[in-house]
């Protein structure tokens, strides 16, 4: 069997154990990255397609006759036209769960800068203000404690739960927002997505990107939210509306963000919210997901995806 894997970079830095592919009886080819006007003539033979970030539409998945299984390298699909591929009766296979220390660290990583004000005092130090003051410390912007502020989590999948265990060791009040999904509603110790808004001191996002999802938080969301609300996203860009979180944020209707996601990724050199020079956003370029451990376990997820489709016995399917 053949087996292209597209966009290796975009994993691996040279820190990572690829071992386990050669123990598979398969022939491999690696890209580093691939080019859209590439994808057509690099998936054209092969069976297997190991795929990140790169693109795999109806028009691509037709015409790669002998494809019969996908492995994306992250939990997120939708990158992949998976209705399209279960036409073909092609699998799809995902994996979850291996980065959720490294993605709750992250996530208050940016709560606590956020909510310490330390970019803010950091760049005091740096100019000085600190050495120039009549007491031994800085009082120029107000902290608060996390302890007894509400957090609201909107996606309550294995990171959810896992930013839910980390804030209630913070001593923190957790509020669950309801299933987006209509097929899915699970409101058993759960809040109203308006509820959740309300009452959130931080909101944090875990939900995938659907068409249920795509601009869940904009205008209308930020009116309900409260002026002291910091809004966390390291799910996906288009959860929340860019625009309207600019505008939410210049005008101080919430306090803050911290951005992990973009629509575009990666985004423009201008693009407004990189440029806009806010002291209470804070944007890391996707790197929530990234630890060391985090990308092995990611990697040996997906050999085994492969080993267990080879079995005949395949896992984590996300088209069936």
């Amino acid at each position: 069997m053949r087996l292209v894997m597209l966009d290796k970079a975009s994993l691996d830095c040279g820190d990572l154990d690829f071992s386990g592919l050669n123990n598979l009886d398969l022939e491999v080819i690696e890209y580093d990255t691939t080019n859209p006007k590439k994808t057509a003539k690099r998936i054209k033979d092969m069976e297997i397609i190991i795929t990140n970030k790169v693109i795999l539409d109806k028009k691509l998945i037709n015409e790669a006759s002998n494809l019969k299984l996908i492995c994306i390298t992250a939990t997120g699909t939708n990158n992949v036209d998976l209705e399209a591929a279960k036409q073909k009766g092609i699998i799809v296979c995902n994996v979850t769960g291996y980065a959720t220390s490294s993605v709750v660290q992250h996530v208050f990583m940016l709560i606590s800068v956020l909510n310490t004000k330390l970019m803010q005092y950091t760049a005091a130090v740096s100019k000085n203000k600190w050495s120039k003051s009549n007491f031994f410390c800085l009082l120029d912007f107000p902290i608060t404690d996390l302890e007894n502020k509400t957090i609201g989590i909107i996606g309550y999948g294995e990171l959810g739960k896992g930013v839910a265990k980390l804030a209630k060791a913070f001593g923190m009040r957790v509020l669950i927002c309801e299933s987006l999904q209509v097929d899915k509603k699970n409101d058993k110790d759960r809040v109203s997505f308006n509820e959740l808004l309300a009452e959130s001191d931080i909101i944090s996002l875990h939900c995938p990107l659907t068409e249920q999802t795509e601009n869940l938080i904009a205008e209308n969301e930020f009116n309900k939210m409260k002026p002291t609300a910091i809004l966390i996203n390291t799910a996906r860009g288009g959860i929340v509306n860019e625009q309207a979180l600019l505008t939410a944020l210049q005008t101080k209707q919430i306090a803050g963000a911290g951005f992990d996601v973009l629509v575009q990724e990666p985004p423009a050199m201008d693009h407004f919210l990189l440029s806009a020079d806010l002291d209470n956003l804070i944007v890391t370029p996707h790197i929530a997901w990234a630890s060391q451990t985090s990308r092995q376990h990611l990697w040996d997820g997906v050999i085994s995806n492969i080993e267990a489709f080879m079995r005949k016995t395949p896992r984590n399917v996300v088209n069936i």
